[in-house]
């Protein structure tokens, strides 16, 4: 499956929108040939993408894959040694000021002022955004149980998170990019953050990394999936979970297109083929495909 599959396929619906409706705006995330190495280890591998704009996309692979270090390129925070990013039109390292309004970011490691008290961080934060909600931020805050007079140097990890949170929503971005940002918080309140997403900014455009795997299916409407500094899916969820599906059988199918991966366990082999692209006469009689979830594809393609 190519790279850009879902950005491909939203092209063709911008050419078909050339003939019916007025010329729409480019893609949130645009990338070409991203390349990126670590002394000998090529931890981006040649990483073609697009994004749509009003996309949700699930990042996801094991550890190691490069979801991280595709963040950290995509907002000039680390240089690949070749290739083209374009984030809302602009590059990375010569953003405007225009653009970094419109950003949002969570890293994995919550990055704060921790000798400040929050309320007086949230405010420093604001000050450098024409669009801060402060209204909105301290709803969230109270929401969210935390306390404007305490020193983020005394917080937990998971109300680090929160502060992190309301940083990158604060301003209302267009564009959020999420690295692992729910990973230290129970359960409700990943339910509330997810809510407070979408509520706040319906057609967001959102690229969030997780390992949280249902969580992201309930809200994903794209899916890229990563293994070794490389892109093995990238297209619409839906999509993807139609046409990917799992058998069981005895015998290993022969190398064909649409054969994506297959596993030998002792009472048998199980595999994964895209029906749009597999010959389903290659099927043992009597075998039948089955869907998966996000949980089921993640095992199946990663290990």
């Amino acid at each position: 499956m190519s790279q850009s599959a879902f950005g491909q396929q939203d092209a063709a619906r911008v050419n078909q929108s050339k003939v019916a409706g007025p010329t729409p705006m480019p893609n949130s995330i645009d990338v070409h040939g991203l390349n990126m190495s670590y002394k000998d280890t090529q931890v981006l591998n040649d990483v073609t993408l697009q994004i749509p704009n009003g996309a949700v996309v699930g990042l996801v692979g094991a550890n190691g894959a490069g979801k991280t270090t595709l963040m950290r390129c995509l907002l000039g925070l680390s240089l690949p040694q070749s290739g083209d990013i374009r984030l809302l039109g602009d590059t990375p390292g010569e953003f405007s000021d225009s653009t970094r309004e419109r950003l949002g970011y969570v890293a994995q490691t919550p990055e704060l002022i921790e000798w400040m008290r929050l309320g007086q961080y949230l405010d420093y934060i604001g000050a450098f955004y024409p669009r801060w909600q402060a209204r909105r931020v301290a709803q969230l805050v109270g929401a969210w149980d935390l306390k404007p007079k305490q020193k983020i140097a005394q917080m937990s990890l998971g109300q680090k998170q929160k502060v992190a949170l309301l940083q990158a929503l604060g301003h209302a971005p267009d564009l959020l990019l999420l690295d692992e940002p729910v990973a230290s918080l129970d359960p409700l309140m990943r339910r509330d953050f997810m809510r407070t997403l979408f509520d706040d900014a319906p057609g967001r455009t959102v690229l969030i990394s997780s390992h949280l795997l249902s969580d992201l299916e309930r809200i994903i409407t794209h899916l890229v999936l990563m293994k070794d500094g490389r892109i093995l899916l990238a297209d619409e969820w839906d999509v993807l979970a139609e046409s990917l599906q799992r058998v069981q059988m005895a015998h290993r199918l022969p190398d064909e297109p649409g054969v994506l991966a297959q596993h030998l366990h002792a009472d048998g082999v199980t595999a994964v083929i895209d029906t749009r692209s597999f010959d389903m006469a290659l099927l043992p009689q009597g075998v039948r495909p089955v869907s998966m979830n996000l949980d089921a594809l993640f095992v199946e393609l990663v290990s």
